[in-house]
């Protein structure tokens, strides 16, 4: 758990995450926007998740799937509108970096539309061989990534 001067705080306790704040977020997320309640459970239940708490609400999501060794993929990142421009995105990735689980990833990636200022901070950047990239997109909600 991250504590900061104000009172954000960052945790991985599942047991705080509201499930009802994520999933309305992310259905109206440019990303997934429509994604069912279960589909987020189930993304949930098989990732590594980063919540940014204030008081008693959640005010912020994070998860990264992962094998903890070699690949760890960011995804699902946001701060509720209310509470952007207080550096919570920033907390929930200095969480993910440090988190002593993800040490020694060989290969981090996420994909962003709006939000490259904040990962280069992290050190991403732009795919060093794009040409290797391949994906199959089943995507069945609007917007993807």
């Amino acid at each position: 758990m991250i504590q900061t001067d104000d009172p954000i705080v960052v945790t991985t306790d599942r047991s705080r995450l509201d499930l009802d704040v994520i999933h309305e977020f992310l259905r109206r997320s440019y990303w997934a926007r429509g994604i069912p309640r279960e589909t987020v459970t189930r993304a949930m239940d098989n990732s590594l998740c980063f919540g940014a708490f204030e008081k008693d609400g959640q005010v912020g999501f994070a998860r990264v799937v992962t094998d903890r060794a070699t690949f760890a993929y960011v995804s699902d990142v946001f701060v509720l509108d209310s509470h952007r421009g207080r550096g919570i995105g920033k907390r929930l990735m200095a969480a993910i970096m440090s988190h002593p689980e993800l040490q020694g990833v060989r290969r981090w990636t996420l994909f962003t539309r709006d939000a490259h200022g904040l990962y280069r901070q992290y050190g991403f950047g732009p795919a060093r061989y794009p040409e290797r990239l391949m994906e199959v997109l089943s995507d069945p909600y609007e917007g993807g990534a």
